[in-house]
């Protein structure tokens, strides 16, 4: 499977993986994230039952804080 992540190309070895699947497998483990798939946010809640499909443009995004 080919999305883009991070505006960058990748390919994975699975057909399909929902959101946790590509957290875990790239190590993205700061708690303080959001996640789109093709623009749209995706809720914490729903990242286990989301799937990531071929093509799909992902970005998952660190908040930070300070000033």
């Amino acid at each position: 499977m080919k999305i883009i992540l991070n505006n960058r190309p990748e390919e994975f070895h699975a057909d399909t993986h929902t959101v946790d699947d590509l957290l875990r497998v790239r190590n993205m483990t700061f708690r303080m994230r959001i996640v789109k798939i093709n623009g749209v946010l995706i809720d914490r809640d729903k990242y286990a039952s989301t799937y990531i499909s071929e093509g799909d443009d992902v970005q998952v995004i660190y908040l930070m804080s300070g000033g």
